[in-house]
């Protein structure tokens, strides 16, 4: 397998966007997705040749043996992994010495790098395109920085604020703790339950819609149906919600996530939202649950926020 997925350079200077899709080996909408999108750019040049596109996109895949393997890891959660202690001893570690995602790693770092260095962008935009496995919501996970905040609120999505705080190593830690001479924004995209075929659609949506928010495509170029389709899904969703917990899990803890919950579903303190080997899980707040763990693999159960109702972009 490629770990490019493809490129489309314009004919004008602008930021480097990559989209990036597959960390999880079980996430492939994001891939059809990039590919769909690439072709629909080739399209539009063909129909509309004054068309112009300002900078380079280019899709990306993320943890390759675990997408020819269709699941969510081999050995250890790649979209966990990018840690500053971890990718300085993978960084200085030959290819020959490594495994599985470490190896996956060190070949998707030196891509990025290998694309910076090639286009010597003056801006670097990233999204990260992900699924899961519950229904019931999209939605955004943005850096601290407000330009990452301002992209996502334009791709029409409940944005979740301080999402990091309760996790390490992702590709928005890295990118946003990335020491370059350029601007660097990454927001990270979650476009529905991995089998449902319209989360490829809101993949393509939000593509399209980060290109419009940073002036690599004319707004007047991008058909309504890319904001219609995802103002819709989430019309009854918050806008705005901020992390409050999360509950990790061990590989061995045995945990099972209670049946029918789904993304922003209300939950009250002392609600039953799992069980594992050392008895019931409850709700410790009043809030809305993220992500409830509905697959064999994952390292987190769910994620507890809290809608904010006063943000300023």
């Amino acid at each position: 397998m490629n770990r490019v997925i493809g490129a489309y350079i314009g004919e004008q200077e602008g930021p480097l966007f990559i989209a990036i899709a597959g960390m999880h080996g079980n996430e492939k909408a994001g891939i059809q997705a990039i590919e769909t999108l690439l072709g629909m750019l080739e399209q539009e040049k063909q129909h509309n040749p004054d068309f112009i596109y300002s900078g380079q996109f280019v899709g990306l895949k993320g943890n390759l043996q675990a997408l020819q393997q269709n699941e969510r890891y081999i050995e250890k959660d790649l979209n966990r992994q990018l840690t500053p202690d971890n990718i300085k001893r993978i960084r200085h570690t030959p290819y020959r010495n490594l495994m599985n995602e470490e190896l996956e790693l060190k070949e998707f770092l030196d891509e990025i790098d290998q694309l910076i260095n090639q286009y010597k962008p003056q801006k670097l935009v990233v999204l990260d395109l992900h699924t899961t496995s519950s229904d019931g919501g999209i939605f955004s996970v943005v850096t601290d920085e407000l330009r990452s905040l301002q992209i996502a609120v334009q791709l029409h999505a409940p944005v979740i604020t301080g999402m990091l705080n309760g996790l390490n190593g992702t590709t928005l830690h890295y990118f946003s703790n990335l020491d370059l001479p350029l601007e660097v924004v990454a927001v990270a995209f979650e476009a529905g339950q991995h089998e449902d075929p319209i989360s490829v659609d809101r993949s393509i949506s939000a593509m399209v819609n980060c290109m419009k928010s940073i002036g690599s495509v004319p707004r007047n170029v991008v058909e309504s149906k890319h904001d219609d389709l995802l103002k819709n899904y989430a019309r009854n969703l918050p806008k705005v919600v901020e992390f409050c917990y999360v509950h990790h899990i061990a590989p061995d803890d045995d945990f099972q996530m209670q049946p029918n919950y789904y993304n922003f579903q209300p939950v009250r303190k002392g609600d039953l939202l799992a069980k594992d080997k050392h008895g019931n899980i409850l709700a410790k707040e009043d809030g809305l649950i993220v992500m409830p763990l509905y697959q064999s693999r994952g390292e987190d159960g769910f994620f507890i926020v809290k809608e904010q109702m006063s943000v300023t972009f």
